[in-house]
């Protein structure tokens, strides 16, 4: 079979290794069918990543089942199903706490799409091999698209988490989002599905904050230019454009006890506005998501149809053309394979 490999800065191909087999009767063999690059990706594609190549890229996909092992219940060939990013054995005492992507079954750190805690491969490949197949594998609900979900492996979902938890126990907060991709405008649609009574979407991007406009949010070229009245006056907050700079802006901009997520992955260091924190009594996270655990919510919200996911998906290209067109600046593009 293929997989696609990083191989340098903007250079992708695609490369023979063999079929992945059955190891235990725990496992499923899964052929992804809508996939698509994450946030991150697009970073590690530009240079900026901390891995030497080269390695199997991508860690977002839906995906059909092909096989599964004996002891296999939830699910069976013919399924689509959303392949989350880490892998998880679902039965320790940290999966049991939701920790998925802390997993004590299995080394650290150990994912799709980059050989942290082992080589495990990636989801732009023919074929994948998941190793805790009930654990792992979340069936799509039926009448979801697997092109408008095949991000729920990871963005999607971390997007529910970064925000309907906190709106959940604040109801009708006033929600700032700073982002550069996919993240943060999965983020304005939730927040704004789930009563946020104001979201403000910064971005560069006049295309991006189009899409924002589009899911009801207020917008903004960049958070120092913020008029005085909107600096200070957030309850939540959402960074994901990894620059330690921005993430410090984005603390300064919340109300007292304010709560603060950080979805950028942070490859260089920087200064974050301590003082100003401690006076203002801000919580921030930045975490490595356990995102297997908030699957099923993202899904029902999904298929509620309260939101519009679809919109995000800025092209939808074929399969074979992932060595050319990865490599390419595209906000959020989904690789469909046919199948038969």
């Amino acid at each position: 079979m293929r997989e696609l490999t990083y191989v340098a800065r903007r250079t992708v191909e695609w490369r023979e290794v063999p079929d992945p087999g059955l190891r235990s009767d725990q496992e499923a063999i899964v052929a992804p069918v809508a996939a698509t690059p994450c946030d991150v990706d697009s970073s590690i594609l530009a240079g900026h990543g901390f891995i030497e190549p080269p390695f199997a890229l991508g860690h977002e996909c839906v995906a059909r089942v092909v096989e599964t092992g004996a002891d296999v219940t939830a699910v069976a060939p013919g399924d689509l199903v959303v392949v989350p990013w880490s892998i998880n054995c679902g039965t320790c005492d940290r999966c049991r706490q939701g920790l998925t992507a802390h997993c004590a079954s299995v080394p650290y750190m150990a994912m799709y799409g980059a050989p942290i805690g082992g080589s495990w491969g990636g989801l732009f490949s023919d074929l994948v091999r998941v190793p805790y197949a009930d654990a792992m594998l979340v069936p799509l609900p039926a009448g979801l698209d697997p092109v408008a979900m095949a991000s729920a492996s990871d963005n999607w979902s971390l997007a529910w988490r970064l925000v309907a938890p906190h709106l959940r126990a604040r109801p009708g907060a006033r929600v700032l989002v700073v982002a550069r991709g996919s993240i943060g405008l999965y983020v304005c649609d939730i927040a704004r599905a789930l009563g946020a009574s104001d979201v403000l979407y910064v971005d560069p991007d006049p295309a991006h904050r189009a899409l924002a406009e589009g899911f009801g949010a207020a917008t903004a070229e960049a958070v120092e230019a913020l008029e005085p009245a909107r600096q200070g006056g957030f309850d939540i907050a959402v960074e994901a454009t990894g620059r330690v700079d921005q993430l410090a802006r984005t603390v300064k901009s919340l109300a007292p006890e304010g709560i603060c997520e950080s979805a950028g992955n942070h490859f260089r260091p920087g200064e974050l506005p301590l003082l100003d924190m401690y006076l203002t009594g801000v919580t921030l996270r930045i975490a490595r998501d356990n995102v297997r655990a908030h699957i099923p919510d993202a899904l029902a919200l999904a298929a509620s149809g309260t939101v519009a996911p679809e919109k995000v998906v800025s092209d939808v290209i074929d399969w074979e053309d992932l060595p050319s067109a990865l490599p390419e600046k595209h906000l959020k593009p989904v690789f469909v394979r046919a199948e038969g």
